[in-house]
């Protein structure tokens, strides 16, 4: 029986599993996005004095994309 091939961790898991946790981060931060946005749309939605139009929707989430594209992604 062939012995796995060991990587720097010593494991034996190799890329497969840094592959799994790169797209897992990348899920995580694209989560976290949506949850951002979610909550901007939230907050102009409570101080509007009605509902929000199309075009106000639009401006608040260019706004917080914009912000969120200027942060700091996750680190690897």
């Amino acid at each position: 029986m062939p012995v796995p091939k060991r990587d720097n961790r010593g494991d034996g898991r190799g890329s497969r599993c840094r592959r799994r946790a790169l797209t897992q981060d990348h899920q995580d931060h694209a989560a976290l996005a949506e949850i951002e946005l979610c909550g901007e749309l939230m907050i102009a939605a409570s101080a509007a004095e009605g509902p929000l139009s199309r075009a106000r929707i639009d401006e608040v989430l260019r706004r917080a994309a914009g912000e969120l594209d200027e942060a700091p992604g996750p680190t690897r």
